[in-house]
């Protein structure tokens, strides 16, 4: 039996555990509820409705290249579910979970899509072409497809998600809009914490096979949507706004997970897992270093402009 296997049989009782948990505390809810229908109108076509153009949005560019980004990569679920579903097979309360968890995403693009092009928010067209281009090529892990890696992944990953939603909606100033993408990152949350549990029990069991997934996670982590055309333009573009940045990826994603797993106080490691330890400490140092520096080469530019008028 390999350490991966033995490791997902291991902590069997513990998803099973985790699940429960997480039915008990998540609350039911219906997408159509949060989209504003009256204010849809016929799109050209067959009901020979008015094209979209720009200025039928409400929202700004920045906030529009977010919804974009967000949105495709919500779409990739199957993508999703098939990477996991190999990692963690279909068993038992693996698979009711991740069967319960590709239910709970898969309202996320149909809420967002159905709230975007009833308020002409995006181009549905521009949207379309994208997501067909998106979906297919799919979403590989950069990482091995073993139970340690995916769990490390998607526990930064669905924090990482829920912050981005939360911060696009507030940087929308649209209230409405706001409120449905906090209903989203609510679901994302709620999906960190089970993933965050379940890689620190794999990390009591086990900090030999999980510390070195988790260095090579941390260290060389990108978002899911990361395949998008244009998405390193669109994701400064993201930064440069505040919604989604360095500082942000240091502070409130890598460094509360880690924290929660109090990787510094766990003893009797190998020198393979010291070594991971090690890593991704002085990795966190370095990005810290790196946010600082953006955060600074930022605000001097916001200076610029404002000096410019």
């Amino acid at each position: 039996m390999s350490s991966d296997t033995a490791l997902l049989s291991d902590l069997e009782p513990f998803a099973a555990a985790e699940v429960d948990r997480h039915m008990s505390t998540a609350k039911e809810w219906f997408p159509h509820e949060y989209v504003p229908w009256s204010r849809g109108r016929d799109f050209e076509g067959m009901f020979s409705g008015e094209a979209w153009t720009p200025e039928q949005s409400n929202v700004d560019e920045v906030t529009r290249t977010a919804l974009v980004i967000n949105l495709l990569t919500e779409d990739n679920l199957p993508s999703y579910h098939t990477e996991i579903g190999g990692s963690f097979g279909g068993d038992g309360a693996w698979g009711f979970w991740i069967g319960r968890w590709t239910a709970e995403e898969g309202r996320h693009a149909t809420v967002i899509r159905d709230f975007l092009t009833v308020t002409r928010a995006i181009d549905p067209v521009a949207l379309e072409r994208e997501r067909m281009v998106h979906m297919t090529a799919g979403f590989t892990s950069p990482y091995e497809l073993d139970m340690a890696h995916t769990v490390a992944y998607v526990s930064f990953q669905e924090l990482a998600t829920r912050i981005s939603h939360r911060n696009t909606g507030r940087h929308s100033q649209d209230e409405h809009l706001e409120a449905m993408l906090a209903r989203v990152a609510l679901d994302e949350n709620l999906h960190m914490l089970f993933y965050r549990n379940i890689a620190g029990a794999a990390l009591e069991r086990d900090p030999q096979t999980m510390l070195p997934a988790i260095r090579d996670v941390v260290t060389n982590f990108s978002m899911p949507g990361a395949g998008v055309e244009g998405f390193t333009r669109r994701a400064l573009t993201i930064a440069m706004a505040g919604i989604y940045d360095l500082r942000i990826h240091h502070d409130e994603v890598l460094a509360p997970v880690l924290r929660a797993w109090d990787i510094e106080s766990i003893e009797g490691l190998s020198g393979e897992a010291e070594q991971a330890r090690e890593e991704i400490m002085t990795f966190m140092v370095e990005l810290d270093v790196q946010a600082t520096r953006f955060v600074e080469q930022r605000e001097a530019r916001r200076a610029r402009q404002a000096a410019k008028g």
